[in-house]
């Protein structure tokens, strides 16, 4: 990590007409967090950024439907999001907001700087959809209808939500208008393009091997492989990357700085990431920095690194890049590590139905839980969906909790400040003693998973360290040893390696727990961790030093982590039942409904598919079905039920072709575990060379599902 640059972290905009639920949390803000925590460990010199996105059709459609202003649906948004953030410890250097007039300046001058270059956008003018009934033309989120793609019936006019099919109005079937239901008509209206199409080329070249203007930019393998597949996606497409509209017809955003442009907006994925340089401004102007130095400039000067979710990726990897080298000067991410998707006990999170729990609600009903805060934050962390949809099980966040964090942290911590209370007054002992060689490497390990984004792995490495102090405590066993020899100097030296143990993961847990991380600090009778204090313990672990001194004196113990499943106090594990209960409400409510005479959501078991002929073993034998990773998927032209994949056997790549287009985009199946039947003939599929076939599981409906081994399993091992 080199700390002469200087860090421009960002965590995407939360859009502000609704609550952010557990999903959101794993997907951009936790992982900037730890990132971000780490860097200050580090004394690097950092700008943590976010803010709410307040601008857009959805906004408009919910202060409709509720009866009120735009304003009174982003101010309470805003003002909910905001404060949730901060109680979770989520650390943003500066959280704006896109309504704020300094954004509204700043998107404007950035259009405007567009508009001055010349052939960055151009206007045109084309045929939009137009209600007649409210005399207005429809924004693409005020257009419902089925989706070509899925046929979802309530696709959106930009996007299907059930396939995640990128759309335009015009290519839903039987549009209606979610202002008046009636059918929209199109009209001609006319509006400024980004000419992103003259884009593809350097950034083919920048997301494949880094080089950006004849110089490398980024390292390309330390981009995660959904990440550059997505994108690749988009620009190895057959038509290429596109003009894109900039700009609608709504009165409520940003208004176009431009004459005869009255009614006219700026559209709100063009203005939103803008947001993140507004908010930069704005933090520079409140503390006297100089904004420019974390956003303009070389990569040997300044690191910026996007945290999203993956329905974000092109966005921050296509889109925005391309507007920042349009307008100039700007700095293009090294890195966009984008999570995939958090799934909540088997199911999408759905606000509607009742399903998951959002984080305001989670921080009200675990108000009496101890250390509420870091045990969500710790449960995410360990089931982080960084590679691959994950999903939030609430017996997994107690195992969680009481295995690492009670068994083994809190176990190890208090067991320390114990016996140092009790066989030394709390006084650290005269000892040579500092923490192992082998600690070392473990530390070494958990910096280089957090700078590479496998957060994940760090966390493991950190409940590995306590694992370690405790068998070290039980191995040396101090308690015999005092016995018969109470003033064995092998006694001071387990307390004193137990402390300096103590001490490194007070520091090695704030990016991941940080109110543990102050907890366990008062127990050592230090000050809270400051920026840099991480940087200067690794150094004195190099040089073999302590990092407690001789006398120092800790405080009496207490309990860090009180037990969930603890048969003597069953209030924790009573809110976790209360969860549970919850969603066996809605469950019932939905078998309810589907038995009804109505219904026939669910199709009887006897409608699956039937058994097929008995086969002998030797059949079964000749198949060779490996594990395998999808990096890259695009559409086959002219072939609606096609998908092109590249797979990853470990040993070798291949190309199949698919017939899932119908149940997955190419983004969605980028970076998915699959089983390859890779002994299967070669065969010529619309042009495609097709290597292998993806196993898939149907359901009575016709749904398909990956067939996956566990994560713990690579690619290119044989299924038997």
């Amino acid at each position: 990590m080199d700390l002469t640059k200087k860090y421009c972290v960002t965590s995407a905009l939360p859009y502000a007409n609704g609550a952010l639920h557990l999903g959101h949390l794993a997907g951009a803000y936790l992982p900037a967090d730890i990132y971000v925590r780490y860097l200050r460990g580090l004394g690097a010199d950092v700008a943590f950024i976010c803010g709410s996105d307040e601008h857009g059709a959805a906004i408009t459609i919910r202060a409709k439907k509720e009866g009120i202003s735009p304003q009174e649906i982003i101010d309470k948004y805003h003002a909910l999001n905001k404060e949730t953030f901060e109680q979770l410890g989520i650390s943003f250097d500066y959280y704006h907001r896109t309504s704020a007039p300094l954004h509204h300046e700043t998107a404007q001058a950035f259009f405007l700087k567009l508009i001055e270059k010349g052939g960055e956008l151009e206007e045109r003018v084309s045929e939009q959809y137009f209600d007649e009934e409210y005399q207005q033309f429809l924004a693409d989120r005020y257009i419902m209808g089925e989706c070509p793609n899925c046929g979802n019936p309530e696709a959106y006019g930009d996007q299907c939500e059930r396939c995640g099919t990128t759309l335009s109005p015009t290519e839903l079937k039987h549009p209606k208008s979610m202002l008046s239901g009636a059918t929209p008509v199109l009209k001609e209206t006319s509006h400024w393009y980004f000419r992103l199409d003259k884009h593809g080329d350097w950034l083919r070249e920048w997301i494949k091997t880094g080089v950006l203007h004849g110089q490398q930019h980024h390292d390309p393998k330390a981009w995660k492989n959904h990440v550059v597949g997505q994108c690749l996606s988009w620009l190895d497409d057959g038509e290429g990357l596109q003009p894109r509209s900039i700009t609608r017809d709504l009165d409520w955003g940003i208004p176009v700085p431009l004459p005869n442009a009255e009614g006219k907006v700026l559209y709100v994925w063009f203005d939103a990431p803008i947001g993140y340089i507004s908010s930069t401004k704005q933090w520079a102007s409140e503390t006297g920095k100089n904004w420019e130095d974390y956003w303009k400039g070389n990569t040997d000067k300044l690191q910026l690194v996007h945290f999203i979710g993956k329905d974000n990726i092109v966005f921050h990897c296509i889109v925005f890049p391309a507007m920042l080298k349009a307008h100039g000067d700007y700095a293009l991410p090294v890195n966009v590590p984008a999570n995939q998707f958090l799934n909540f006990e088997g199911r999408k999170f759905s606000k509607s139905k009742g399903w998951g729990i959002e984080q305001h609600e989670y921080l009200e009903e675990f108000a009496n839980f101890p250390n509420k805060e870091d045990a969500l934050r710790w449960a995410l962390i360990r089931n982080l969906p960084e590679n691959r949809d994950a999903d939030f099980k609430w017996d997994e966040f107690v195992d969680f909790y009481d295995k690492d964090l009670a068994d083994k942290l809190g176990n190890f911590i208090n067991r320390v400040i114990t016996l140092t209370n009790s066989y030394y007054g709390g006084i650290a002992p005269a000892s040579t003693a500092t923490v192992p060689d082998n600690i070392k490497g473990l530390v070494d390990s958990l910096c280089a998973d957090i700078e590479a984004y496998n957060l994940k792995a760090a966390a493991t490495t950190l409940v590995e360290i306590a694992s370690w102090g405790n068998q070290y405590l039980q191995d040396t066993a101090p308690w015999t040893i005092r016995k018969t020899d109470p003033d064995s100097p092998v006694i001071a030296e387990c307390i004193n390696t137990s402390l300096e143990l103590v001490t490194l993961l007070s520091l090695l847990c704030e990016p991941f727990i940080p109110f543990t991380s102050v907890k366990i600090r008062q127990l050592l009778n230090l000050p809270k961790v400051q920026p840099g204090d991480l940087a200067a313990a690794i150094a004195k672990l190099k040089n073999g030093e302590a990092l407690l001194p001789t006398g120092h004196k800790v405080n009496a113990p207490e309990i860090l982590f009180a037990k969930i499943n603890d048969r003597n106090d069953k209030s924790r594990l009573e809110i976790i039942e209360r969860q549970k209960a919850k969603l066996e409400a809605v469950l019932k409510a939905e078998a309810s409904t589907v038995q009804s005479p109505q219904s026939s959501v669910i199709p009887n078991p006897s409608s699956l598919m039937p058994l097929k002929d008995e086969i002998q073993y030797d059949d079964f034998a000749k198949m060779d079905i490996r594990t395998a990773v999808i990096t890259a998927a695009e559409r086959i032209p002219k072939a609606d039920k096609l998908l092109k994949l590249s797979v990853d056997l470990g040993f070798e790549q291949r190309t199949v072709a698919s017939g899932i287009a119908e149940h997955f985009t190419p983004e969605e199946v980028v970076g998915q575990r699959v089983l390859l039947l890779s002994n299967l003939a070669p065969r010529k599929i619309r042009g495609v060379e097709s290597q292998g076939m993806i196993l898939m599981a149907e359901n009575a409906e016709g749904k398909l599902s990956f067939v996956q081994a566990g994560e713990a399993f690579g690619p290119g091992l044989t299924v038997k």
